[in-house]
């Protein structure tokens, strides 16, 4: 009993683990863009398997997590929406879909053969990755911590089942699957 009240007191961590994950997309993105830049790197499919990556463990399952659930509790518990640390995360969130849609649209116009896209796709890759980058910080060391400090025990449990129903509507090995895709390109 005592192991499940400890784990139903954390409402953060399990956010703090998916971006672990995130940033190994990001690290990969930064270690392939400047090579895409220099010519050096042709791979179209691993910008494409990144944005899979983003638009469906990033943002549908991570990302609806923290919109979704997190920052509705905390807007319930009292921060305002607008003009607050909630408004610049789903700004940011915001930036980051277009980074990725025009990386996307160089990606598969590379991919038929357009040529002159590398740089377009390495600009975005690079702005995506910094952008996610600091925005994963700002969560991990300033809002999930708020986060932490202001939601209330009675709170809890509700944002723990809303993270369990969005985790319920992916498909069982769905973390596995964006988890070997990050390795499969680690190992390239």
């Amino acid at each position: 009993m005592n192991n499940q009240c400890a784990q139903k007191k954390d409402i953060t961590q399990a956010l703090v683990n998916e971006h672990r994950l995130i940033l190994r997309m990001i690290a990969l993105m930064e270690r392939n863009a400047p090579r895409t830049a220099d010519g050096s790197y042709s791979n179209w499919q691993f910008y494409l398997d990144g944005v899979d990556f983003i638009r469906n463990f990033a943002d549908r399952f991570h990302h609806a997590k923290e919109e979704d659930v997190l920052f509705e509790a905390l807007v319930k518990n009292g921060m305002p929406r607008e003009h607050s640390p909630i408004a610049a995360m789903l700004m940011e969130h915001d930036q980051g879909r277009a980074f990725v849609k025009a990386m996307e649209t160089a990606a598969l116009e590379a991919l038929d053969g357009q040529s002159g896209r590398e740089q377009t796709i390495a600009t975005n890759a690079l702005a995506y990755a910094a952008l996610l980058r600091e925005h994963i910080a700002k969560e991990d060391e300033v809002l999930y911590p708020l986060a932490e400090r202001v939601i209330p025990d009675t709170m809890r449990d509700d944002i723990i089942a809303g993270y369990a129903a969005a985790e319920a509507r992916t498909a069982a090995d769905f973390s596995a699957k964006y988890e070997a895709v990050v390795v499969s390109y680690e190992q390239e």
